[in-house]
């Protein structure tokens, strides 16, 4: 008896142990997560401000789903191009939206960096007249706006985010230029060696509407400035996404859930509401905003962003009645 006594106090003690060194690995886990929860999250959107109710509504979108630290930053400028005047983001709008960021984490910001000057100095010329305006093509000067961040995730103001990506953002970017999705009908059309039929099932067109951008490897391989060049010399179909896909040397593709162009799914973390097509009864393409509820309603039979558009539109109100 005495001795079976003694095997259970021994095994006791080796129990408090293994109790006292775990919670001892948990604190050391705990401590690594705040640690890196420290460093701000960088988001960036590029525009004028037409794109102002689909940037809050993006932004908004984000600060719901997580509680980190963000910068978030908006590249604009003041261009007339073809007759047409643009003009910048509206500085109340990102100070309205600055401190709603604030209330969700005090070390988020909202910044707007005008990049008009480098932009008239070397413009897209050849694409200056697409159906997209000059300003989609602004992040391509990202490399030349100063106090850039080595890590940025550009999104295009129709996204809309719908869970945590904090594995997406902190994943390893050494020795690549840019991460992505495929885009969902470029894929089919747009190859780096159209002629071989090896590349028939070979995808590498990416959508840009979000992409992880390493500006340290951009810089380093003068991939925007490449693609500068490229938007200024031949005009495209899409300026700056075909220029991306076609002159970066280093992307990684991601699952589709990181930018589902299609419909929201059970684990869709951003939703991009770009151009779809629909085939059937006869060919057409749809475009459908989530600042456009009665489309959504009407068209994507869905509700799941009014309250979203709500809100938004509710701070977007408010800078102009404080005038």
């Amino acid at each position: 008896m005495k001795e079976a006594e003694k095997e259970r106090d021994k095994a006791d003690e080796k129990a408090k142990e293994a109790i006292k060194e775990t919670r001892n690995n948990n604190d050391c886990e705990e401590k690594t997560v705040k640690t890196e929860k420290t460093e701000k999250i960088n988001i960036m959107y590029c525009g004028d401000s037409n794109i102002a109710l689909g940037v809050v509504m993006s932004i908004l979108s984000i600060v719901d789903v997580m509680a980190d630290a963000f910068d978030f930053i908006i590249l604009t400028a003041s261009l007339e191009a073809c007759g047409k005047v643009y003009m910048p983001f509206d500085q109340r709008i990102a100070g309205a939206l600055d401190s709603a960021v604030k209330k969700k984490n005090l070390n988020s910001s909202v910044t707007l960096r005008d990049v008009t000057d480098v932009f008239t100095a070397e413009p897209p010329t050849a694409n200056l007249a697409t159906r997209f305006t000059p300003c989609c093509m602004l992040r391509l000067y990202a490399d030349m706006a100063q106090g850039m961040p080595q890590r940025i995730l550009y999104l295009d103001s129709d996204v809309i985010c719908r869970r945590d990506f904090s594995d997406f953002y902190s994943r390893d970017m050494q020795g690549t230029e840019l991460c992505g999705v495929l885009d969902r009908y470029g894929k089919w059309f747009f190859k780096k060696n159209p002629k071989n039929p090896l590349s028939l099932f070979k995808f590498d067109y990416l959508n840009s509407g979000v992409l992880l951008l390493n500006m340290q490897e951009i810089s380093k391989s003068g991939l925007f400035e490449k693609c500068r060049r490229a938007c200024r010399d031949k005009e495209m179909l899409l300026p700056d996404q075909s220029s991306l896909n076609k002159l970066a040397r280093s992307k990684k593709k991601c699952p589709a859930k990181y930018n589902e162009q299609r419909k929201t799914r059970g684990d869709t973390v951003f939703r991009h509401y770009t151009t779809t097509f629909r085939f059937f009864p006869k060919f057409k393409s749809v475009t459908v905003k989530p600042w456009q509820p009665d489309r959504m309603h009407e068209i994507l039979k869905t509700d799941e962003c009014d309250l979203l558009y709500e809100k938004s539109l509710f701070l977007i109100n408010s800078t102009d009645k404080a005038e």
